[in-house]
């Protein structure tokens, strides 16, 4: 009995920390954007952000669009910096600081 409890706690911890590093981040979105959007889409961080609210970024990204919306926001924007990897790092940081949160990115 103590051994089947040690195996089920052991599988909860992995999972958990597996959960926490999968999960995106606004920072990490921020620097992304600084990185590889920036210069492409020629705005601030809180101006690109400031596109839409909150719900309009969320729409986007249920409907699988982001890439879209960066690539028409952004001309000259290279297929390399919308990669699938990037795009929930991204969403997160666009949210965070959409035109209604009232939050104000420092880039």
């Amino acid at each position: 009995m103590n051994k089947i409890a040690k195996i089920a706690l052991s599988a909860t911890i992995i999972l958990g920390m597996g959960a926490v590093s999968l999960s995106a981040d606004p920072a990490k979105g921020q620097k992304l954007y600084l990185k590889k959007l920036k210069a492409a889409c020629n705005m601030t961080g809180a101006a690109m952000a400031g596109k839409h609210t909150q719900d309009e970024w969320k729409k986007l990204k249920e409907g699988g669009k982001i890439a879209t919306e960066l690539k028409t926001v952004c001309a000259g924007l290279k297929d390399d910096a919308v990669k699938d990897e990037y795009l929930e790092d991204y969403y997160d940081f666009f949210h965070e600081f959409g035109s209604d949160s009232g939050n104000v990115p420092s880039c």
